[in-house]
């Protein structure tokens, strides 16, 4: 068609090359200035000019790579890897497009696919340090430590002053367990940026695995005052205090962690386990109440609670929580086992040896149901299957202290002893020692030369004790000898029943010359003397349940008798009470038992709760009132007033109710009648 001279000429107009020249450059420019942005953290201005920058340019690889990366940082890794996915569309050669798509997949869980992205990245940078470093930590999710390691040694080598690589390298050689080596690499982490607070922290929980306590908690200290606002650095300096017996410091150091993490539910519990340590008890169980409040499925919790509980003789809570803990894990065999226990404590023994044999049944290599088993069969006089399974003991924590190590064989009664020589050692408790030292006869009968080591407070006291030949204190050098047996063995040995107990009193002696010094120090007298023990260390285990205040047990005395306090040590709380009474006490004059012993000669009745005293009572064959618990020591069985192990002794016990006063009633009913 002919275009007529009036009709406007059309034409497309030719792009203008220094037009173009400077759009690309204010887009280059703008998209620097987000990337600065980015770069201090102003994420929400550096977003702004990223979508700005994509409104007006769809296929701007930087922008979409560089929005991923904060929708990464935000926590939005699907987002992250959808974004920086079309950023590797547009430019696939870009390494770092492929690293931190490989990021965003790592915390999506796809690691497989990740590792092959850290491989691309590498591949079109081969010294691409970051790449090989994050590559470590997807390998080592993957439990590939060795490669991983490997990895975090190509970015060191590519990037030597690379202080988060060789973190993170410290890391998976902790996992491995080479705590040395990690510390190492922690060590150059923190030389190359002191101030690295993570580092340090890192660096206290390998010394903790290495046992250097000290000096972890030095190590978080150092963290915490760089970044004091780290509730796990406070946490984890409060389970190093912990395993220092800083129960106090740990608890504070829980505190500043709680405060600055109040749903830390870890940090609650182990907080309730400190307190429990300093017998805070009521606290503790508010700490472990707090965890469940936090989170109610945390079986531990509900465990470590009904241990409190039960601590508080509170045993029908305890076995509550410890079937909730059950509950949660039916396979949690410390629950079972304390379970057992505490049904123990309010008399059901067959419903608590069921709950022992369930902690066996779900644990069989597990010694302390075992051993908690066997107690609570000789407390029920089952005394055949007990001393069985209380050989138990040795592989619990409480005894692997002690130790049974000898080179020579243990005796459990099957060898030959005649011509041999054997040890007969303590293991547990003062009183342990005087009731079962009475065996040294026995064994001697089999043609033995007997060597008794005991604890040096108790050498005088019992070197008259027939069948030993020599004694030596603990801990002391020995001589040879062909076997051993620990004291509480040795019922095992001679398959002792209720009615074959030996030596059932007077099996020991008190020194002639002390009871003459005693005698004097004493004075002549009119009054009927009672011999008053009322408490024991205050640091056994059972202390709770069986010492009771001077200040209960005055009302309940006579004043036609004359009372004489046969302990060595007093407590605080006690003092007053004595002073305020005209019970006599020598503590500074009892140097060792032989005083005890012979103080215990010239009273006419020695009463006493379950300490080492009643036992010693027992054995010179005195007339001996013990005061017992409603669930006392296995040795003193259940439901009887006399003891197959000492024939003078008579025994008081609480109801179940667990009131002294009524055992106190009992006893100045009787003293009346001295």
């Amino acid at each position: 068609m002919p275009v007529s001279p009036e009709d406007p000429v059309i034409s497309a107009a030719a792009p203008d090359p220094a037009t173009a020249t400077q759009v690309q450059a204010r887009l280059r420019q703008e998209f620097l200035q987000g990337a600065a942005l980015h770069q201090q953290g102003k994420l929400a201005d550096a977003r702004k000019i990223y979508e700005s920058l994509l409104e007006r340019n769809p296929r701007h690889g930087d922008a979409l790579h560089r929005l991923g990366v904060i929708e990464a940082q935000s926590g939005n890794s699907r987002q992250a890897a959808d974004l920086i996915g079309q950023a590797i569309a547009i430019d696939p050669a870009n390494p770092e497009f492929h690293c931190h798509y490989a990021n965003a997949l790592k915390e999506l869980g796809q690691l497989d696919t990740a590792l092959a992205c850290y491989d691309e990245a590498i591949r079109l940078k081969p010294d691409y340090s970051v790449a090989y470093c994050n590559r470590g930590l997807a390998l080592a999710k993957l439990t590939q430590p060795d490669a991983a390691v490997s990895s975090y040694d190509k970015a060191i080598q590519f990037s030597p002053e690379f202080a988060q690589a060789y973190n993170f390298r410290g890391l998976t050689l902790k996992e491995l367990g080479q705590f040395e080596a990690a510390i190492a690499s922690y060590d150059t982490a923190i030389k190359l940026k002191p101030d690295y607070s993570q580092a340090h922290i890192n660096r206290g929980l390998a010394l903790k695995e290495l046992g250097q306590l000290e000096a972890a908690v030095a190590s978080y200290d150092i963290a915490l005052g760089l970044t004091p606002n780290q509730a796990r650095g406070w946490y984890n300096r409060g389970v190093a205090l912990d395993a220092q017996k800083q129960f106090e410091a740990a608890v504070a150091s829980y505190d500043k962690a709680i405060a600055l993490e109040p749903n830390l539910a870890q940090a609650y519990s182990n907080r309730g386990v400190a307190l429990v340590e300093l017998k805070q008890l009521d606290a503790a169980v508010a700490s472990y109440e707090q965890v469940i409040r936090i989170d109610p499925d945390f079986a531990l919790a509900h465990y470590n609670l009904g241990l409190a509980l039960n601590a508080l003789q509170q045993f029908d809570a305890a076995i509550a929580c410890y079937d909730k803990a059950i509950g949660i894990e039916p396979q949690l065999a410390g629950a079972h086992n304390s379970r057992g226990h505490a049904l123990k404590e309010l008399g059901q023994l067959e419903a608590a040896v069921a709950s022992f044999d369930q902690a066996i049944r779900i644990q069989p290599d597990h010694a302390m149901p075992y051993w908690h088993k066997g107690v609570t069969l000789l407390l029920d006089g089952d005394f055949q299957a007990g001393w069985e399974l209380c050989e138990w003991r040795w592989k619990t924590d409480f005894f692997k202290s002690s130790g049974r190590g000898f080179p020579q064989p243990l005796w459990l009664g099957k060898e030959s002893l005649n011509g041999k020589t054997i040890l007969l050692r303590s293991e547990q408790g003062l009183g342990d020692t005087i009731q079962f030292i009475r065996y040294a006869a026995l064994v001697a009968e089999r043609g033995a030369k007997v060597i008794a080591r005991v604890p040096q407070p108790l050498i005088e006291l019992l070197r008259g004790v027939a069948g030993v030949n020599q004694w030596i204190a603990h801990p002391g050098r020995l001589p040879a000898f062909d076997f051993h047996c620990p004291l509480l063995s040795l019922p095992l040995c001679f398959n002792t029943s209720l009615t074959t107990i030996p030596s059932a009193g007077g099996y020991i002696t008190s020194s002639s010359s002390k009871v003459a010094w005693w005698q004097s120090k004493l004075g002549s007298g009119t009054k009927k003397r009672v011999g008053l023990v009322w408490s024991g260390n205050a640091d056994h285990k059972l202390d709770r349940f069986r010492s009771i205040r001077l200040s209960s047990l005055i009302p309940y005395l006579p004043d036609h008798l004359e009372y004489i306090s046969l302990q060595k040590e007093l407590r605080e709380i006690d003092k007053p009470a004595l002073e305020d009474s005209s019970i006599r006490h020598f503590g500074a004059d009892l140097h060792d038992f032989t005083d005890t012993a012979a103080l215990c000669e010239l009273m006419d009745v020695v009463i006493s709760v379950d300490t080492s005293v009643a036992h010693l009572a027992g054995a010179l064959g005195k007339t001996t009132w013990v005061l017992l618990p409603y669930i006392p020591d296995w040795r003193w069985l259940l439901n009887r007033t006399d003891s197959p192990w000492y024939a003078s002794a008579h025994l008081y016990r609480q109801e179940a109710n667990r009131d002294w006063r009524p055992v106190l009633k009992a006893v100045m009913a009787d003293l009346a009648q001295l």
